[in-house]
């Protein structure tokens, strides 16, 4: 029976977490300053990087930062609330898992939700600074030397929760619940990088920075075949 109360204590929790997770900054951001939907051009994903094809950096920079800020709110709430005691400490990973669904499969966009790359870093902010910085580091890394950014994302996934091992002991104490929580969050990642890792391995991925080919106007055509 207590352990019945203790797991429908934590279906609002998640329910918050996963709402949070829904909102999509990159159609927000991108409506507010007047651009076109990140959903219609590009990779049409709700995301920084999207944001980033349009041209506008301003716009990418305010997506990523809403993206990994909802991430680290909800799990920063669902603290408070243990601190509370309305809540076990469950409560804390599982939210941080919520708002990573939340953004991926959005209720507000029809379950269709970016990569959650921004939002994954938010939620291990949450949980631990300390491995939201060597996770964000691996990326910096990664993307410097190869330029792709995908690339550092799937290895900044890969290694996330080799660095919570890791840490135990040394930063904090591993829970089990929070290392399944972030072994989820990284396969999912991965999941949702199944395009890129595809286009990586055939050399076909876009690097950082790489322009590519616009193709020839219509007018152009025509003036060249009337020529």
């Amino acid at each position: 029976m207590t352990n019945l109360l203790a797991a429908s204590a934590l279906l609002p929790v998640l329910l918050i977490a996963y709402l949070m997770g829904s909102v999509s900054f990159a159609v927000l951001v991108s409506k507010a300053m007047g651009l076109n939907d990140p959903r219609s051009f590009g990779s049409h994903n709700p995301g920084a990087t999207n944001v980033l094809r349009g041209g506008n950096k301003s716009a990418a920079v305010l997506t990523l930062l809403g993206d990994a800020a909802k991430g680290w709110l909800a799990v920063v709430l669902a603290a408070w609330a243990v601190q509370q005691g309305w809540v076990g400490a469950a409560a804390v990973p599982l939210a941080g898992l919520g708002a990573f669904l939340g953004h991926l499969y959005p209720v507000f966009l029809r379950f269709h939700g970016g990569k959650g790359v921004a939002t994954a870093l938010g939620v291990l902010l949450g949980l631990h600074g300390w491995l939201a910085l060597a996770v964000l580091l691996t990326w910096l890394l990664v993307a410097a030397v190869t330029r792709y950014s995908s690339l550092a994302a799937i290895l900044a996934a890969i290694f996330a929760p080799f660095y919570y091992i890791l840490g135990n002991g040394v930063v904090w104490r591993v829970d089990t619940l929070t290392a399944s929580v972030i072994v989820a969050i990284s396969v999912l990642l991965l999941a949702r990088h199944q395009a890129n890792i595809s286009r990586l391995l055939a050399g076909k991925e876009g690097k950082i920075g790489a322009r590519k080919a616009t193709p020839a106007s219509g007018r152009h055509r025509r003036g060249r075949k009337s020529s």
